[in-house]
């Protein structure tokens, strides 16, 4: 459960909310879907406002059907991985590759989004106790929208401008510190830092709902099927990991009952949680004040705890912000090292470079692909806003989980004898469903996205055809 329990929503559930304003009116900047629906250029993308609980429950059954379709996929693999490994082992060297480089721009870039939104929580903190940084050494380089005060006085323009978010690019640098040290330590803390998380939301949710305004309920779905649509595909980035629930195939004694109950149960608890946030959040203030706004559930609190009568949010905020940044860092925690590990499986397949695979002297663990995985992701996040960020996570793991879908209908025309553990019930209607659901989420993503995960998917298979293709393994056998 606690890999499945996000704490992006923490930090992206108000982009979802808000959507996406810029200066200027784009075509790169509108929804795939929107735009040919619409055929016109928007200045940002719409959010789902109070329709955000749509939005959870629409995600949460793609990630269910997508869960099924791993699942399948993980039982037929007698050893533990990730998608590139069962991929690998199924699909052939060509499609573990993309899904590979897939989740090297799913791990770099929710952990690029996660940093961002605890820098945003640390800033947060810092001001509970009265401290103030500069603002140049804060805030991102590159603003989108801008940068505004709780007020709506301009901080900073639209655009580039001189400054690097320390908070988190240290933040970052630290816990690769950690795991290059050894992954014991971490995992040990894990669970506890799940825990607060898990905490700082039900605090939220049943301290902050006597302090709801029905008002701001209305309407409830400004921006109708177009933002709700859009909400789903930035919030989804918060069910990121999910996919480890599906992996226990192996471990369960009836997985064709046991695995549907376990995914289905555990995504209805966590979608129960965050439909909470959403409508305890959009009831507390205007949604369309959490524009670009990467702490928006402790912004709430802060501008609410002024008020009469609302003293004790002060004091609410602050455990939130605690249990919040906790959650993080166990986040960052957990994906540096699966997005190290990918770098080191590939580089193991010599699929990269076998300075990728060198292992540390003394702590065992793989340094290089460590510190390299700690870099990638802790510089983009001094200099991007969070929305940027969110968009390439998200594009990356719904194109990932398509393919393990398509991957799971394939294997059953070319290899239906092949044991599995577990299979996906109703034949190939589940794993069909989730192509399109997932195709969908990817339509809500704005088309610069969809360029920028291009020009990334071109340059991985230039990499793989001019240099991984003739030093692998399966070019050797030929």
């Amino acid at each position: 459960m606690g890999a499945v329990i996000g704490s992006g929503i923490f930090t992206v559930i108000g982009t979802a909310i808000a959507g996406e304003k810029f200066d200027t009116t784009s075509i790169l900047r509108a929804p795939v879907l929107d735009y040919l629906i619409h055929h016109s250029a928007l200045a940002g993308r719409p959010g789902a406002g109070p329709a955000l609980a749509v939005s959870l429950i629409l995600v949460a059954i793609v990630c269910g059907l997508t869960g099924l379709c791993y699942a399948e996929l993980a039982s037929m693999i007698p050893i533990a991985g990730s998608a590139y490994t069962y991929t690998y082992a199924t699909l052939g060297e060509l499609v573990a590759w993309i899904i590979g480089w897939d989740l090297i721009l799913e791990y770099a870039g929710s952990n690029m989004a996660v940093s961002v939104g605890f820098a945003a929580h640390m800033v947060d903190l810092l001001d509970w106790f009265g401290f103030h940084p500069a603002l140049r050494w804060i805030s991102p380089a590159y603003l989108p929208a801008g940068l505004q005060d709780l007020q709506g006085h301009d901080l900073y323009l639209p655009g580039w401008h001189f400054g690097f978010d320390w908070p988190a690019f240290l933040i970052v640098m630290i816990l690769t510190v950690v795991l290059i040290r050894g992954i014991r330590e971490s995992a040990e803390t894990n669970n506890i830092m799940v825990l607060l998380k898990l905490a700082a939301i039900l605090i939220f949710i049943f301290t902050s709902a006597h302090f709801i305004k029905p008002h701001y309920y209305h309407p409830f779905s400004p921006n109708g099927w177009s933002g709700i649509l859009t909400g789903g595909s930035i919030i989804f980035f918060t069910y990121i990991g999910f996919d480890s629930v599906s992996t226990a195939a192996e471990e369960c004694r009836n997985p064709q009952r046991d695995v549907p109950i376990g995914i289905i149960a555990t995504l209805v608890v966590c979608t129960i949680l965050y439909i909470g946030v959403a409508v305890v959040l959009t009831g507390l203030v205007p949604w369309q004040s959490m524009v670009d706004d990467a702490a928006p559930v402790v912004n709430a609190l802060k501008k609410l705890s002024v008020t009469p009568g609302a003293h004790s949010l002060h004091w609410v905020r602050l455990v939130v912000l605690f249990g919040a940044m906790m959650g993080m860092i166990s986040s960052i925690l957990v994906f540096q090292l699966g997005q190290s590990r990918v770098w080191f499986s590939m580089s193991r397949d010599r699929l990269l470079p076998a300075v990728f695979g060198r292992i540390h002297k003394k702590y065992r663990t793989p340094a290089v692909a460590t510190w390299v995985a700690g870099f990638v992701v802790g510089i983009p996040a001094g200099l991007f806003d969070i929305g940027t960020l969110t968009d390439l996570s998200n594009i990356g793991t719904l194109f990932a989980f398509a393919l393990v879908s398509i991957g799971v209908i394939i294997l059953r025309v070319r290899e239906p004898e092949r044991r599995r553990g577990f299979c996906v019930p109703f034949g190939p209607i589940i794993p069909a469903l989730s192509v399109i659901f997932c195709i969908l989420l990817m339509m809500g993503l704005p088309i610069i996205t969809w360029m920028r995960f291009f020009i990334w998917l071109g340059l991985g298979l230039l990499i793989y055809f001019f240099y991984s293709r003739k030093r692998s393994e399966f070019y050797k056998a030929e």
